[in-house]
């Protein structure tokens, strides 16, 4: 066995072990914060050729790179005569290298030995000074995490400084893992999780989904409770037509199959269709798959309802997402609710009289959400809010004053949270 004190035995190309991962990270960190790519998406180039295990640990270090950026580059700067600029390659290998000491505990020889080569020439004394510094005295971060300065602004005046600071604790840790279930009897045995809903359990994080008990057989799905929302608002379907637009990879789609829909799902991407139909494969659910953009797409006959979980810039979604916070900014919000309002409208026409649409999005931008349905029933006369009521929804979440439901940072933070959703029942004009 190694004597680990003399830190990891090189490889023959001369750099230590796991460097390999720590360069992929350093591409999959400069593909967010340069190009603005989604983290999920870029991974898979950057990750490319490393084993599974490499790649869901270079996908770490950058998750809580960005997570923790702010307090990084304060500590960075702090040990700095002269501030690094924010684009240098050695200010990225130290944000890098100070997550993995400082938040995912990696030892600190395998940190320095990994971080230099990829300095590439660079200033890698300075480097190799800041991170001997950081060990020699103890460096710790805060217990929250600050959320980048341009969506705490933007934030604070939608929802005031008790949201900023409910989001930025429950930005600083990965959510825990929620299950949905096609029905209660599958959901009861799981007696080790927390029942927040019917047909929902939650896990503490860091369950690897593809080992839980259960995975292979299909009775549940992996599924945010806030994301269960809107389909609880449609209840139970016996038989009823819907069209779940935008419906890829199926989370809502196999809710409402569990529910007793007769459900179309469409979405335009083929590649998140397979994922559908591999998960309606293994839960054993049916539902007619159809490839388009809603846009152009149209159903041959009126539907009793329309779920639409539009596109949207995602900000809800951050504790599990943090590339999104660092990503989207006032014109990618601009751009989304101009999409959303084309859709809704176009979802609008397939109803048949009196039917039901619920349109969500995973966004807390008012943007995209209350000032989305009122510029709708502003231009489309007869069209109402549908309130949802209290025994619809699980726990402490309530409507609002206007009857839609608006999922904040704080919510249920005791019980681990919810991503932040926005979810408005309406109903068509009756003729």
């Amino acid at each position: 066995m190694a004597d680990n004190r003399r830190g990891p035995r090189r490889r023959p190309n001369g750099e230590p072990p796991g460097t390999a991962v720590r360069r992929a990270a350093l591409r999959l960190l400069d593909a967010i914060l340069r190009r603005g790519d989604p983290l999920d998406v870029a991974a898979h180039a950057a990750m490319q050729g490393l084993p599974p295990a490499d790649r869901a640990f270079g996908v770490a270090i950058v998750s809580e790179t960005l997570r923790w950026m702010a307090e990084i580059d304060a500590l960075i700067d702090g040990a700095t005569a002269q501030p690094l600029p924010d684009d240098v390659k050695s200010r990225a290998v130290l944000r890098l290298a100070l997550a993995q000491l400082l938040v995912l505990k990696t030892p600190g020889h395998a940190v320095v030995s990994t971080a230099l080569p990829l300095v590439d020439g660079g200033p890698r004394r300075l480097v190799h000074a800041i991170l001997s510094r950081a060990q020699q005295e103890q460096w710790v971060l805060p217990v929250s995490a600050r959320l980048p300065a341009p969506v705490e602004e933007r934030w604070r005046a939608q929802w005031g400084d008790t949201m900023v600071a409910a989001a930025s604790e429950s930005w600083s840790a990965a959510p825990p893992l929620d299950l949905s279930f096609a029905n209660e009897p599958d959901a009861d045995q799981w007696p080790e999780a927390t029942a927040l809903a019917p047909r929902h359990r939650r896990l503490d994080r860091g369950n690897a989904v593809d080992t839980l008990p259960g995975y292979g057989e299909g009775g549940w799905w992996v599924q945010d409770l806030a994301a269960s929302l809107p389909v609880r608002l449609l209840g139970e379907g016996h038989g009823r037509t819907i069209l779940d637009l935008c419906a890829a990879p199926g989370g809502k789609t196999m809710q409402l199959a569990a529910a007793g829909w007769a459900v179309t799902a469409v979405d335009s991407s083929a590649k998140r269709l397979g994922r559908l139909e591999q998960n309606l494969s293994r839960t054993g659910l049916s539902a007619t798959i159809v490839q388009g953009d809603i846009r152009s797409w149209q159903p041959e006959a009126p539907v009793d309802a329309v779920l639409l979980d539009a596109p949207c810039s995602a900000t809800g979604i951050f504790r599990r997402h943090p590339d999104v916070l660092h990503r989207i900014e006032p014109r990618q919000i601009a751009e989304m609710a101009a999409l959303q309002s084309e859709l809704l409208a176009r979802a609008a026409k397939w109803l048949k009289p009196g039917g039901t649409l619920v349109y969500a999005t995973c966004s807390l931008e008012r943007a995209e959400g209350e000032d989305q349905v009122a510029a709708f029933l502003a231009t489309h006369a007869g069209w109402e809010v549908v309130s949802a009521r209290a025994e619809e929804l699980p726990g402490d979440i309530a409507p609002d004053a206007s009857g839609y439901v608006r999922t904040l940072p704080g919510l249920l933070a005791e019980e681990g949270g919810l991503d932040g959703f926005f979810i408005a029942r309406l109903r068509a004009p009756a003729a």
